[in-house]
């Protein structure tokens, strides 16, 4: 049977996201969180390869217990296994030390191919994926957004481009990172959701997994953040009653100031 693995995150929902103005960062008191929605995607193309070929989909998260929440709703769109890491040593990690300690609890899971959204809202840097596999030794296909599966050894994936579209075979073990244009995600089941909550989540610790200490949490996450700001609010426009030369000379001008052209 083909083992799965998605990585999920939990994250604040930016619709309502707001930045403390004196000390820079994300007030999270009062803002809701949801599935970071990348990884629900690369839920579903996990979830359509198990309704395909019958696979046992696990999915994994990192974060503090409340985290639970999102593996409780994968579990209702169809997850069979569900994995909580929480520690306080892994909290404050930037993106090397998440796909690090991550990368040690996936080397006690089985799996073919780990699945992960290409990038979680609260950080747009689409890097954690990657990491993972570069850990692990692993090919990758980034900005995936479809899969196709022979049954055998070979996954078929379109990988989105610029300029249109790639199409690419990997062999097993691999991990793809999903984008959000692929399959939507399918809504929770009404059956699954009422056993949800009945069922195991696993929670490991930094006991469960073999990591360097120096090397997860803050301790380990070279990143360091500057300054965090809001975009200030956009200037009035001014408005123009000239010729076409004239405002086209002005665009011009305006450019220039930007350093666009």
């Amino acid at each position: 049977m083909l083992k799965i693995v998605v990585c999920i995150k939990q994250v604040p929902d930016t619709t309502e996201i707001k930045l403390d103005p004196v000390k820079g960062t994300l007030i999270r008191d009062g803002v809701p969180s949801i599935m970071n929605p990348d990884d629900k995607c690369g839920l579903e193309q996990a979830l359509l390869l198990k309704d395909k070929f019958g696979a046992h989909v696990t999915v994994l998260t990192m974060g503090p217990p409340q985290a639970e929440a999102i593996l409780r709703e994968a579990y209702a769109m169809g997850a069979d296994r569900a994995i909580l890491l929480s520690d306080r040593k892994f909290g404050g990690a930037d993106t090397w030390a998440t796909s690090y300690t991550l990368a040690a609890a996936l080397r006690n899971i089985p799996f073919d191919v780990i699945f992960s959204g290409r990038q979680a809202i609260d950080g747009d840097t689409a890097q954690v994926g990657p990491q993972i596999a570069e850990h692990l030794g692993l090919p990758q296909v980034t900005y995936v957004e479809h899969v196709e599966y022979d049954g055998d050894e070979t996954f078929t994936v379109t990988k989105s481009t610029e300029e249109g579209y790639e199409i690419l075979e990997v062999g097993r073990p691999c991990l793809f990172t999903v984008i959000s244009a692929a399959e939507p995600p399918r809504y929770m089941n009404v059956r699954l959701i009422m056993t949800a909550y009945e069922r195991e989540i696993e929670v490991w610790g930094f006991d469960h997994i073999r990591v360097d200490a120096e090397q997860i949490g803050l301790k380990g996450s070279p990143t360091r953040v500057a300054k965090s700001f809001t975009k200030g609010a956009k200037a009035m426009g001014v408005l123009h009653e000239v010729s076409p030369e004239e405002g086209a000379q002005i665009i011009f001008e305006k450019l220039q100031e930007k350093f666009i052209i």
